[in-house]
C-alpha cells in the first residue's frame, strides 16, 4: 500500500496567536499540555507537537541569526 502524505493544517490568525503565546509560555509542551493546546486550538495533539517543533527551529534560526548579526568585525585599515 502506497503511504499517503498528511494534507497540510492551515491555522487561522486565532489560532496561530493562541500557539505563539502558548510557545512564548514554553517552547517544550509535555504530553497533558499539548492535549489542553489542541483542545483549545481544535486541532489534533499531533499537530500541535509538529507546530512546536517547527517553531522551536525557526526560533533557533532566528537566533542564530540575531548572534551573526551582533558579531563585531573587526575592519582592517
Amino acid at each position: 500500500l502506497p503511504v499517503r502524505k498528511k494534507s497540510r493544517t492551515f491555522y487561522s490568525a486565532e489560532q496561530l496567536e493562541e500557539l505563539e503565546k502558548m510557545f512564548q509560555e514554553d517552547h517544550y509542551p509535555d504530553n497533558e499540555k499539548r492535549k489542553e493546546i489542541a483542545a483549545v486550538v481544535g486541532v489534533t495533539p499531533q499537530r500541535i507537537m509538529v507546530w512546536f517543533q517547527n517553531r522551536r527551529a525557526k526560533w533557533r534560526k532566528s537566533e542564530k541569526l540575531s548572534v551573526k548579526g551582533n558579531k563585531k568585525y573587526p575592519t582592517s585599515s
